[in-house]
Parts: structure tokens; C-alpha cells; sequence
């Protein structure tokens, strides 16, 4: 009897032993397991995405700042050029030219083509009396240069074509951007027009109304100006739209700027 029970219990502990061997780790019904030791060490620290070789850098386009440089700013001989912008005006306009007449002076006009359209015949007259025509826009916008290339040409020709029809024939070889707002694409489309781009080397400053006004202390501004900066060959920007002030200035200056200097419109035929 003792025999047996000890047989029973050997039988009973060898299949314990089995049923343990087959439902080991990695079965079914195993719970979470714990990592093996060498999961423990000390992980590997990931890569820094700033470690990593250093993309290409990337050149971006600057943008383009217009300006006096990609113009003509100098007349190309020792004369300077007194030149207009603005107009014409039918209040300044027709004394400036009695003025420059008097004086045996001509001079270059810079015209704005949608008041070429509203005064004609006073275009037509600054044409007829030997001054030289120059395109200043249709509206004087001041940001043209940012407009696109076909916007930009039909505003030159729609201009060149308003003061032909207001003089035709004259000869217009020049452009002046609005605000002196120049870069290389304006040019370039204005000259496929034929059309020099005008710009300056003195600035009478004609403008700064609001701090000089437009009586004795305006004229001494844009005189003092005048006769500090110009040298041979220099281009002189004024306006007559609405610039009584240029006339009492140059009322002054141009017996001294024409005996110092000479002055004389830019060239009507252009600039070769």
C-alpha cells in the first residue's frame, strides 16, 4: 500500500513537472514579461535632428530696391538739365515756359499722360517751343515697378501714344519712373520703347511743402540746394504741377546756372 502511494505521488509530481514546460514564457497566456537583462542597459541616446549632415542651404530671391540706380544721371556733356515733372498744369506751366523762353533756355518736360489727355494744347505748346519730351507714366503710380511686364508696356505706350496725339511727331525718347522708382526690370521693358531712364543728380526739393511752404524760405531751400550740388553735367529735378515755388526759384537761378554752366534740354533724338 505504502508502495503505491509513493508511485502515485511520483506520477503526480512528473506531471507537474511537464505541464510546466510546456506553458513556459512566451505562451498565450503568459502575463507582461519582464525584459531580458540586456534590455536593461542604458539605451542608446537618440540622434539630435541638429546632429544630422546640414541640408543644402537655400539661396532666396532678394528683393529688388527701387532707386536712382538703374538710371541716367548724367546729361553726358557739360551742360545741365533743368527738368519738369508732373504736369502740365495749366496755372504753372504756360509762366514756366514764358519764363524759359525769356531766358533762352529750354528744358525737359516729363509729362504725365492722363494729364497729357486733359490739357493737349498746352502739351502741344512745350513741344513747339524746342523742349524735350519725356514719359512720366500715365498716372504716376507709385509703385509701376511691381506691376507685371505687360501692365508696365501698355501704360509707356498709352502715354507715348497720348502726347504723339497731343504733338505729333515729337520725339519721346525718355522715361522718368514715378518717385524716381527705378529697377532694372522698368528699365529694361522701357527700353525695349526706346526710352532712356531719366533720372536726376540735384534735387530741389520742391516738394517739402509742409516744412518750408511754398513762399521766400521754400525758394532759399530749393536755391541753396541748387547751387550746392550742381556740377557740369548734372540733371536738375523740379516740378511745375502745382509749384508756384519753381517759378520765383528759377526766376533766380537761371542767369547764374546758365553762365556757369549752360543749360540745355536732354537731347530730343535720345541718347546714343
Amino acid at each position: 500500500m505504502r508502495r503505491d502511494f509513493i508511485r502515485a505521488m511520483m506520477w503526480a509530481a512528473a506531471l507537474l513537472t511537464l505541464a510546466s514546460c510546456e506553458s513556459g514564457p512566451g505562451s498565450a497566456h503568459d502575463g507582461p514579461t519582464t525584459a531580458p537583462a540586456a534590455a536593461t542597459s542604458s539605451p542608446v541616446s537618440p540622434v539630435s535632428p541638429t546632429s544630422s549632415s546640414p541640408s543644402p542651404s537655400l539661396t532666396l530671391p532678394q528683393p529688388v530696391t527701387p532707386g536712382l540706380t538703374a538710371s541716367r544721371r548724367t546729361t553726358g556733356s557739360a551742360a545741365v538739365a533743368l527738368t519738369f515733372d508732373d504736369g502740365p498744369d495749366p496755372a504753372i506751366t504756360p509762366r514756366l515756359l514764358d519764363m524759359l523762353k525769356a531766358n533762352h533756355v529750354t528744358a525737359t518736360f516729363c509729362l504725365v499722360g492722363s494729364r497729357v489727355h486733359s490739357y493737349p494744347r498746352l502739351t502741344a505748346r512745350i513741344a513747339a517751343e524746342g523742349h524735350t519730351l519725356c514719359n512720366h507714366s500715365w498716372s504716376h503710380a507709385e509703385h509701376l515697378y511691381q506691376r507685371t511686364d505687360a501692365q508696365i508696356l501698355h501704360d509707356l505706350q498709352r502715354t507715348n501714344a497720348e502726347i504723339r496725339k497731343a504733338a505729333p511727331g515729337a520725339p519721346i525718347h525718355y522715361f522718368r519712373a514715378p518717385y524716381g522708382n527705378f529697377t532694372p526690370r522698368l528699365t529694361g521693358l522701357a527700353a525695349r520703347l526706346d526710352l532712356t531712364s531719366l533720372g536726376w543728380s540735384v534735387d530741389d526739393q520742391c516738394y517739402l511743402i509742409d516744412r518750408y511752404g511754398t513762399g521766400p524760405a521754400m525758394v532759399r531751400h530749393m536755391s541753396a540746394r541748387v547751387r550746392r550740388d550742381t556740377r557740369p553735367g548734372s540733371i536738375i529735378l523740379s516740378h511745375d504741377l502745382g509749384k508756384p515755388q519753381t517759378l520765383n526759384t528759377y526766376r533766380q537761378l537761371l542767369p547764374w546756372l546758365r553762365t556757369r554752366y549752360g543749360l540745355a534740354a536732354m537731347p530730343a533724338g535720345g541718347l546714343h
